[in-house]
């Protein structure tokens, strides 16, 4: 059989789909010229390389000729790759959920030849099952539609625009003072959603929520909230505890199926790990429980051992699947595992991973640990220390014996926004838990994305097969930047702060709306039948609130008022959202406190390798204080500073000096640590 068109595109979902007997055509204006020309209706099917549900409608459904027929008999076929063009995703994505109440993927959206959708679903079955119509059918009977009731159908597309378009029109800014009783508000809404059985919000399926953990940790700090801080901590726990967690290789499947993170969906995104270690990294930085610390090195490990490529690039997913089975590289039986350690040590492993006969996923077990290892020592007979010498050994047995396994599919292609906040959590974690190794990532990373996806002046948002391709989103520029603000606080190098603040200022002419109320998703270059725009934390930062933090930060680090204005923006017209919705809005709500805080601006004149100046950042990095901002280095020759919190600072006698500030207004100059750490812990 014949590759598609498909087979000319680099996006790995995109390539997975180029031998089916459907002629797909990529999105574009080629096809819906040739739907305007053949007077057909547009299907357009949306997924991502480790979705297992668009495998299985693939292979239930493209693969099969007879399907493929009526889809290219009836209509013109267009894939997209959701990861590449998450813009066109959100589009299709809102009409499908107005119209059925519900999305997901795969995304299967009936368009009119002009881009209307008339209408969608997710998944269809090959034949009708459990509840759901048979994909044939929906075939038939929407191409029978629309040849008889056109008009009917034309309406009807032209009111799901109009719903969509009112949704991209920028929220009007309520008349509401931006005080601490948004985030009081928002904490007890949290609170009471908490499960406090088994960590997270809400029943199954439970999701890892990484930024509205962190905005709890925030709140910790901010107020005191000791049910804030349980609420992280108990669903950290139970996280790096349950099956969601690889634990033998370390890093966050996407989600749990159950309750209890037992049984995952078993692909491994890059977004979730960026942000869950980073959450980890802070826990750790507020409380000390060595637990954190592990789970966040564990994750950061596994992403640069199997998601980073030679060149320093992040990779975007792996798969749920391997040889066609879901999870089949992650599960193991007990005999499996006794097989592997000897009847003494595997039993004793089995008992501690809760490995049994029966198992927990079909016949075969997820690993979790539900038992606390002091019980499992107790009812084993046996110390402590032998449980910990035993597993540790079972697991790199165990972990070297799964390398031999097929392994899942990994998705290569290098995205700019998810690769940022890569950079941000192993920049962070090299600041936090001292690691030079993660520094080097971080760097290597940065390197990667500066050199390989921006040229001329234009940043890309994908690199895949050796290319970048796609002018970078929203998403991508903000992302990006905070990368690279946490990675000027972990190196003090100047050119991080720079490249960071050269990206802020080509973003906000790109994408800012003209009422100053926040931003566009894309920079309008591609007419789309919106221009649309994300507000809600979920699964990522949306490229507003990732711009609310950035453009802060910034202000605080430069004095530039119009970072700080338009960010208040954002905050302002989303102030009655995410008080009424604070699930959806965790990194937004980390972005008002920062706000609400009058940041910390601290200023270190010193070489940044030197033992005084090191003395000086560890009292200003020894506690979780979120509410800073810190630079360091030693004047410029031309008395022209990169970092303009530093312009007219200098040293007293020659020493490392800090200056600790708020709105520019510094308190006196200090060399002395002690004196130093009464001057932040004062506040």
């Amino acid at each position: 059989m014949n590759p598609n068109r498909l087979a000319h595109e680099s996006s790995p979902y995109l390539l997975q789909h180029a031998n089916n007997p459907v002629d797909w055509h990529p999105w574009g204006d080629e096809a819906l010229e040739k739907a305007k020309a053949d007077d057909k209706p547009v299907l357009l099917s949306i997924g991502y390389s480790s979705c297992h549900w668009c495998h299985v409608m693939a292979h239930e459904s493209f693969e099969d000729e007879s399907i493929a027929q009526l889809m290219n008999e009836h209509f013109v076929n267009i894939k997209v790759d959701r990861e590449e063009r998450p813009d066109v995703d959100a589009v299709y994505m809102r009409a499908v959920v107005a119209m059925t109440g519900r999305g997901g993927w795969p995304l299967t959206v009936f368009l009119t030849p002009g881009g209307r959708p008339f209408f969608g679903g997710t998944y269809f079955p090959p034949e009708s099952r459990h509840g759901l119509p048979a994909f044939r059918q929906v075939l038939l009977s929407v191409s029978r539609s629309y040849q008889e009731r056109r008009d009917d159908i034309l309406r009807s597309a032209q009111d799901i625009v109009a719903h969509i378009v009112d949704q991209d029109l920028s929220p009007i800014a309520p008349d509401v003072e931006l005080s601490p009783s948004i985030l009081d508000q928002a904490t007890r809404k949290l609170t009471q959603q908490f499960d406090a059985t088994h960590g997270g919000f809400g029943g199954a399926p439970k999701f890892p929520q990484a930024m509205v953990l962190h905005f709890l940790l925030r709140e910790n700090y901010r107020s005191g909230n000791s049910l804030a801080l349980r609420v992280v901590e108990r669903t950290l726990e139970k996280m790096a505890r349950g099956g969601i967690y690889d634990q033998l290789g370390g890093g966050f499947h996407r989600y749990s199926v159950d309750e209890r993170w037992l049984v995952p969906h078993f692909e491994k995104m890059l977004y979730d790990n960026a942000l869950l270690s980073r959450v980890f990294v802070r826990a750790y930085h507020a409380t000390g429980k060595p637990l954190y610390r592990r789970i966040a090195q564990e994750t950061l490990d596994y992403v640069a051992r199997e998601m980073a490529s030679p060149d320093g690039g992040f990779y975007s997913a792996q798969d749920a699947d391997s040889e066609g089975e879901e999870g089949k590289f992650f599960v193991w039986t007990p005999d499996e595992i006794q097989d592997a350690l000897g009847d003494e040590e595997g039993a004793l492993v089995n008992q501690y991973f809760d490995v049994t006969e029966a198992g927990n996923f079909e016949g075969k077990n997820v690993l979790s640990v539900p038992r606390d290892p002091d019980v499992v020592a107790h009812l084993a007979g046996v110390s402590m220390e032998h449980l910990e010498e035993v597993v540790s050994r079972g697991r790199q047995r165990l972990f070297a014996l799964r390398e031999g396994r097929v392994h899942p599919f990994r998705d290569e292609k290098v995205i700019t926004s998810w690769n940022g906040l890569m950079l941000a959590s192993f920049a962070e974690a090299a600041r936090v838990l001292d690691e030079e190794r993660y520094r080097q990532v971080a760097i290597r990373n940065a390197d990667f994305i500066l050199g390989e996806l921006r040229r001329d002046g234009q940043l890309y948002r994908i690199h895949s097969a050796g290319g970048s391709k796609i002018k970078a989103h929203l998403e991508d520029y903000a992302c990006l930047a905070d990368g690279l603000l946490a990675l000027y606080e972990a190196t003090f190098d100047e050119r991080w702060f720079l490249e960071a603040r050269a990206l802020v200022d080509d973003m906000i002419p790109r994408f800012k709306d003209s009422q100053g109320t926040g931003f566009y998703d894309t920079d309008g270059g591609e007419a789309l039948i919106t221009r649309p725009r994300s507000w809600d934390d979920n699964p990522l930062p949306s490229g507003n609130s990732m711009a609310a933090d950035v453009l802060l930060r910034l202000a605080a680090l430069t004095g530039e008022g119009q970072y700080e204005q338009l960010a208040e923006g954002i905050l302002t017209a989303m102030s009655s959202t995410m008080t009424q919705h604070p699930l959806g809005f965790g990194h937004l709500l980390s972005a008002l406190d920062f706000y609400l805080s009058a940041p910390e601006e601290i200023a270190i004149v010193g070489d940044p390798a030197s033992d005084e100046t090191r003395e000086l950042l560890k009292v200003v990095y020894g506690t979780y204080r979120p509410g800073k901002v810190v630079a360091v280095g030693l004047p410029n020759d031309d008395g022209e500073e990169a970092v303009p919190l530093l312009a007219g600072r200098r040293q007293l006698d020659g020493r490392a000096t800090a200056y600790v500030c708020q709105h520019f207004a510094c308190q006196a100059p200090v060399t002395d640590p002690e004196e130093l750490r009464a001057q932040v812990e004062s506040r």
